[in-house]
């Protein structure tokens, strides 16, 4: 269709159009668009092409294919955010249906804060029935489901993991070698700082291509509504792919039980920029991904259990990565600059990610790493300051709570090599006598939590291993 226009205002409905999978070559096309609009068609290119695949898990990957089809309509649905989401190929039960609304409404909670909108009357996907019928008969003829994985998909405790550059991934990967466990590190994009890291790591490595349908940068600048989306949730779905292709019986992130938290707005609440980071989204997707995708696919984060400066610890006892890896955004921005270096300096990453480390690394060690002294720079505290919930509230970024940015400045104020620089000076005097001093233990932060997804061998092992 030639004649269609993008009109945010204008559009009724989001459609699943289709999804399919080729085996020949492993691409993945994953179909939606705007009312009776052209097709806005991504591709996931995942190797290791040809597949061959018996019934079992030609079954298995259809039904991974069709939940990656849904969340990742997520980047598409959001530029219009009409009230009607019409699914055109299949139907899906009413629990699909509730993990989807949660994780829509959820996931795009910064965006809609930012951009003014109500979700929750407009979310609504269609739960075991189709678009424009009652008749359930009819719709199953129509719109046929997949029978749900009543045995696992054969395949060994071979895991794939997530990389994406930063310490905690890096974390995660240095506990499973450590631990024995066969690991196989993936990343999607084209990021060529995640390639180094993967690259610096020494294991097999998977980078799995994603293209975006162009159409979206066009409606984009044709004012479509943008913002902050449930990313982690889209690469979820992807490596769940690659996982049933492959014979994987893991899919391992790395989110620290720190994500679970979002940022407090006055005269909003809670607002989560990483909430498919935390524990609500990771308990639902990995019990729907066995429930129905493949009964033997464990997705669990191997960090669950530690806040963030108990991964900062971890990562700072071993140099390997530290002219490697990065946490800082801008390097992964889809458009727009990137910083010369690996760490632009001035972000809410860099900020975090800077005094996450002080206490557990030396002085000399950190600077080199970062290329210079963030807490000796009076400009940036304004951005330390959000990071301490102090007069601001936390930043829409994957930064730790504000009890653990306050506990590191607290224990920097006792450290001599610490104690002079400008910012950390700035907090012992103008915020520290307004704290509670009980509350800036860091001990208490970086004791393990019970709640996670970890296979209770594999977690007996872990406990131990970040206890040395």
């Amino acid at each position: 269709m030639t004649d269609w226009t993008f009109d945010r205002d204008a559009i009724r409905a989001f459609r699943f159009v289709r999804c399919d999978f080729d085996p020949a070559s492993g691409v993945a096309s994953l179909a939606y668009a705007f009312d009776d609009g052209p097709e806005l068609v991504e591709t996931v290119s995942i190797p290791g092409a040809p597949f061959v695949l018996d019934a079992a898990r030609a079954a298995a990957v259809e039904r991974a294919l069709r939940l990656l089809h849904l969340i990742a309509g997520v980047s598409y649905y959001k530029a219009a955010v009409p009230a009607e989401i019409r699914i055109d190929g299949y139907a899906i039960d009413a629990d699909t249906a509730a993990m989807l609304q949660s994780l829509y409404r959820n996931g795009l909670g910064e965006f809609a804060y930012r951009n003014g909108l109500e979700l929750d009357d407009r979310i609504r996907f269609p739960g075991d029935r189709g678009p424009g019928t009652g008749d359930r008969e009819k719709q199953a003829a129509t719109h046929p489901t997949l029978p749900g994985p009543r045995s696992p998909v054969p395949g060994p405790r071979h895991a794939l993991v997530a990389i994406g550059g930063g310490k905690d991934s890096l974390v995660t990967i240095e506990a499973l070698r450590a631990l024995g466990v066969e690991q196989t590190v993936c990343w999607i994009g084209g990021s060529q700082l995640i390639a180094a890291c993967a690259a610096r790591t020494g294991l097999p490595t998977m980078n799995i291509g994603r293209q975006l349908a162009p159409q979206l940068f066009d409606f984009n600048r044709q004012g479509a509504w943008n913002g902050h989306i449930p990313v982690t949730a889209v690469n979820s779905a992807i490596l769940v792919l690659a996982a049933v292709l492959h014979g994987a019986g893991r899919v391992v992130f790395s989110n620290e039980r720190s994500a679970s938290y979002g940022s407090i707005i006055e005269g909003t609440g809670e607002v989560n920029h990483q909430w498919s980071k935390g524990w609500e989204f990771e308990r639902m997707f990995g019990e729907h991904v066995e429930r129905e995708v493949a009964a033997g696919l464990h997705y669990y984060s191997l960090l669950r259990p530690l806040s963030e400066l108990a991964v900062a610890r971890q990562f700072a006892r071993t140099d390997r990565y530290d002219a490697h890896f990065s946490s800082c955004n801008r390097n992964f921005h889809i458009l727009g600059e990137r910083p010369a270096n690996r760490w632009c300096g001035v972000c809410p990453k860099c900020h975090f990610v800077f005094l996450a480390l002080a206490p557990f690394m030396s002085k000399p060690r950190l600077v080199n790493i970062f290329g210079r002294n963030l807490l000796d720079d009076p400009a940036q505290a304004a951005g330390y300051d959000a990071l301490l919930e102090f007069q601001d509230h936390k930043p829409f970024e994957c930064v730790g709570e504000g009890r653990e940015s306050r506990a590191a400045m607290a224990a920097l104020v006792q450290r001599p090599e610490w104690r002079e620089d400008a910012l950390v000076r700035r907090f012992e005097r103008e915020i520290l006598p307004q704290l509670d001093p009980a509350e800036l233990a860091i001990e208490p932060l970086l004791a393990l939590d019970g709640e996670h997804r970890i296979p209770t061998p594999l977690w007996e092992k872990l406990r131990a291993h970040f206890g040395t």
